[in-house]
């Protein structure tokens, strides 16, 4: 290539007067090169002039000398090569930084002993480090303001978006439905790719300035992408990240209760069978505690690690920690206090119902084991976390002889299988004018827990795998009407992905997390019902009379009501951990100080920091947020309401069945289609005609119950909450076992031993009474200070 020539008079940007010389450095970063070669200069001129002394001090003012040999080069021009001309002035060829170390070598040196004074770092380890941005300093103003520009890059991302996520998802599936450390490796790998893909297109996000763009959905996309979540971290942190919560997955999962026969329980069925059917107090406790030592305690110091990396990939991307930015999901500013509301509304349900279930379960289990005053020990409740008490219905029926809503038996009688039940949940969507479940769903769903011995997760999920096509469930299905349920729920997941499936990729989500979880819920609202259960032959007749109608309203609360305080509280525990608030060093205390707070709900045996109780809900080892489900148990009666409406239902809430309702089905359906595309009040707006949350729904839903609670609880003189908030079972047992013992010379005794003991001495008091008076004396004094010591231990 040419270089380019610059006329002499010419100046630089930098305000220096061009040479000739600069003819034959033009395009070999010419500012470089002068600042070396000017010192070459220098130093050969200097020379000719007969300069002595440090190169520095140097002033070739008025050396004829220098000047002709300065003028031999300027008048070469261009005629030689540069390497000649060089030769003639300097006596070599070659570009050399000698004489400009020379010549300041006086300050290098200065400069060396300076720092070696004060052990400065030389070079910047610290690379990524830069200064705070002062308060009023104009941002973006380096960013891209092409709108065209976005959108070339938002296709580009879609596309390849699709074909990373599959992979990851597929991956995730095999490892899912066939834990191995093979499939374990798989699935990291292609986690580590798409954090990569995540990190590469976020960072490009990031250089857009989208405040001037018409297209809306332009700015959300850019938005979101903007938030590179966990992939902002270090790539060995990532990974650290990634295999922690594959790790405490895998333990929670392939977790077992062992008796001491070497027989070993799974949670899912055995473990959760116990806790739903079985009435033996200690049978109860066997499988509460064996699960929580076997699953939580196991996790607990991963955990903690995991809470630090979580909070600096939180922070990496703006938030102040992990909570934060879950929080940040709903773009509601006044999130937290929207939920505080919410549940400050259906508190009294819930403490009418928390007292009548206390009740039914001292009738069940005596003095002993409950309090009428006190929390319930969380063990007797029908489920692992006391989150849902439907399988107690049994012991709380209000109205034993009236019609009981449960279509478990007619189930198993009629020969039902897995499959009829997702069959039957695919019939109620179509019937709605919804889109039926694809063959793919079909060919590739895991809806039973596989026979050939492989380890599963068997909590239920549904998948999208970002291909527009393939859609699944993985659930462990028991033929039973929860699970009937369960699977409509997990339909109504795989629903919304069939509904939102031609939005771009990063609008495939529901409008808030909430959403995705209620929109199967509000089917199941549908399919619980008499009407409905009858209609498909679960049910043999359908009674309408108030008795009938508290059963079933009564079976619902046990399910909807009981758990919205677990739902609140289990996100308030982590975002406490996240924030600070909470310290690892009191994970489980403060877990159960929440579970006391909200639930009314105690351990049945003593707790400790050994233990990790939280981390005994998959939810928690899982990486799940907790709140959207909350938020789903306040908005599915909301929805149910407003699909009511369209469905022209009248009468009571709860006795509605949008079965076969099109007008129903097209209301939740276009609002199902805007996936994230639009914020959640707009799409809350679209259904129920409202852009707020509400409990206003649910209570009126619960209204009838609500009555019936308050009226039965005052006839039996409840106490409503749970005032002798320390009263726990252990603490009751011990009381009672220790008033069938007495204090015996500082022992603990039964009361027939200590009656012999004294017999004894007595014996041995009249044998030496003649000798000693004075040693009975002081035996007296001894055992009166021996029980004085036992009591006050005691009362420790």
């Amino acid at each position: 290539m040419k270089a380019t020539l610059i006329p002499e008079q010419s100046t630089t940007s930098l305000g220096t007067p061009l040479t000739s010389v600069l003819t034959f450095t033009g395009f070999l970063g010419r500012y470089f090169v002068s600042f070396i070669l000017q010192f070459q200069f220098h130093k050969a001129l200097c020379q000719a002039a007969n300069h002595t002394g440090p190169l520095h001090t140097c002033d070739i003012y008025m050396s004829k000398e220098a000047g002709a040999k300065l003028r031999e080069v300027l008048k070469a021009g261009s005629s030689k090569s540069w390497q000649e001309i060089l030769f003639n002035l300097t006596g070599t060829d070659k570009m050399d930084a000698g004489a400009l170390l020379e010549y300041f070598s006086p300050v290098t040196t200065w400069l060396q002993e300076q720092n070696n004074k004060t052990n400065e770092v030389l070079g910047w380890p610290e690379f990524d480090w830069r200064p705070p941005v002062p308060e009023g300093y104009p941002e973006g103003i380096d960013k891209i303001v092409d709108e065209a520009q976005a959108k070339e890059f938002l296709s580009e991302y879609n596309s390849t978006a699709e074909v990373v996520w599959n992979a990851y998802t597929e991956a995730s599936w095999v490892y899912n439905t066939n834990i191995t450390d093979h499939n374990k490796e798989v699935m990291l790998e292609k986690n580590l790719a798409m954090s990569k893909h995540t990190i590469e297109y976020g960072m490009r996000a990031r250089q857009f300035d989208p405040s001037d763009f018409q297209d809306e959905t332009v700015t959300r996309i850019l938005n979101k992408l903007s938030v590179l979540e966990r992939a902002a971290l270090p790539e060995d942190e990532l990974k650290e990240y990634n295999t922690l919560l594959s790790d405490m997955e895998t333990t929670y999962s392939i977790a077992k209760v062992c008796r001491e026969n070497n027989i070993c329980h799974p949670l899912d069925p055995d473990l959760t069978d116990i806790l739903a059917t079985s009435r033996d107090y200690n049978e109860l406790l066997f499988a509460w505690k064996g699960w929580r030592d076997a699953s939580g305690a196991k996790i607990k110091d991963k955990y903690k690690r995991y809470v630090e990396l979580s909070n600096k990939a939180a922070v990496l991307n703006g938030y102040t920690d992990n909570g934060a930015y879950w929080r940040s999901l709903y773009e509601t500013p006044t999130f937290e206090e929207d939920l505080e509301r919410l549940y400050l509304q259906l508190q009294p349900l819930y403490l009418n119902l928390h007292a009548y279930v206390r009740r039914a379960l001292y009738n069940k289990y005596g003095a002993e084991h409950i309090s009428l005053k006190g929390p319930i020990p969380a063990h007797l409740l029908g489920n692992m976390w006391a989150q849902s008490w439907s399988n107690i219905f049994d012991l709380v029926m209000p109205f034993p002889d009236a019609t009981k809503v449960d279509a478990t038996p007619a189930m198993k009688q009629q020969g039902w299988t897995p499959k009829m039940m997702f069959e039957e949940s695919d019939r109620f969507f179509t019937s709605l004018g919804l889109i039926p479940m694809p063959q793919e769903f079909w060919d590739k769903s895991m809806i039973e827990k596989p026979a050939d011995g492989r380890e599963v997760v068997c909590h239920a999920s549904a998948w999208d795998f970002y291909n527009r096509k393939d859609f699944r469930i993985k659930q462990c299905t028991v033929v039973n009407m929860d699970d009937l349920i369960t699977v409509h729920h997990e339909m109504g997941h795989v629903q919304y992905f069939l509904q939102y499936m031609d939005q771009p990729i990063s609008f495939r989500d529901g409008a808030n997390p909430g959403f995705h979880e209620a929109i199967g819920d509000v089917m199941a609202l549908s399919v619980s019902t008499p009407k409905h259960l009858h209609s498909i032959k679960l049910l043999d007749q359908v009674t309408e009379n108030e008795e009938s109608d508290i059963n079933y309203l009564m079976s619902i609360a046990l399910d909807k009501i009981a758990f919205l305080p677990f739902g609140y509280l289990m996100d308030q525990w982590r975002w406490k951990v996240f924030d600070g608030r909470i310290k690892e060093d009191e994970y489980n205390q403060q877990w159960w100080n929440l579970r006391l707070k909200y639930q009314g709900l105690c351990p049945p045996v003593p707790r400790s920091e050994d233990d990790f109780d939280p981390g005994a809900k998959f939810h928690i080892p899982a990486n799940v947020p907790y709140i959207r489900y909350f938020v789903s148990f306040v908005i599915q009666f909301q929805f149910h309401q407003a699909l009511c409406k369209a469905a022209g239902h009248t009468g009571p809430l709860h006795t509605c069945d949008i079965y076969q309702s099109k007008e129903a089905g097209k209301l939740l359906g276009d609002a199902m289609k805007l996936g994230f595309s639009k914020p959640w009040p707009e799409a809350m707006q679209l259904i129920t005609g409202q852009p707020n949350m509400s409990a206003e729904a649910l209570m009126s839903y619960f209204e009838p119950l609500m009555t019936w609670l308050v009226k039965e609880n005052t006839k039996n003189g409840e106490v409503l909450g749970w005032p002798e908030y320390s009263w726990t079972p252990y603490a009751a047992t011990e009381f009672h076992a220790a008033t069938e013992t007495t204090d015996f010379l500082g022992m603990s005794v039964g009361t027939k031993q200590a009656t012999a003991g004294a017999w004894v001495l007595l014996a041995l008091a009249l044998v030496f009474l003649i000798t000693s008076i004075f040693l009975g004396v002081k035996l007296f004094t001894s055992r009166r200070k021996a029980f004085k010591s036992s009591s006050e231990m005691e009362l420790k």
